[in-house]
């Protein structure tokens, strides 16, 4: 019987990869399609990383407490805190950033990585006063 089970996964690898693929602890019916990700999937801890930039960031989202289907929260860049705040609809993510808690000073747009079960986003950070934006990773460290 293991025999046939080895054969079969030579023959047939793709269930393998997809298997492999998947973020650990990730059943099929768990793992979300990038359009079906919600506010509660992005709760928890996620880790930055930004084009040209050798130290990235960390950033825990939680519940709104204004906004039933959003998530706010901060980003902690080598001890420089922001307050942040956003939605992702569709597998379009935004958030907002602030380093005062009143004006934006950057903002974030993406998308769902599809395949990633919700705990991966690309996409481009921007700063309020440059033309230039930068791209980011986001990718899920903890959270429910």
């Amino acid at each position: 019987m293991f025999a046939v089970a080895l054969i079969a996964q030579h023959l047939f690898p793709f269930g393998a990869a997809a298997q492999k693929d998947s973020p650990p602890g990730a059943s099929a019916t768990a793992c979300p399609k990038a359009a079906d990700v919600k506010q509660p999937h992005m709760l928890g801890l996620w880790r930055a990383e930004f084009e040209g930039q050798p130290a990235g960031a960390t950033v825990l989202l939680e519940k709104n407490a204004n906004y039933a289907d959003s998530f706010s929260g901060q980003i902690n860049r080598n001890g420089e805190r922001a307050k942040v705040a956003g939605d992702v609809e569709d597998g379009e993510f935004t958030l907002e950033e602030s380093a005062d808690g009143v004006r934006i000073t950057a903002t974030w747009t993406g998308d769902v990585v599809e395949g990633s079960c919700g705990r991966e986003i690309r996409g481009t950070w921007q700063a309020s006063r440059e033309k230039r934006a930068s791209p980011f990773v986001l990718r899920k460290l903890a959270g429910p």
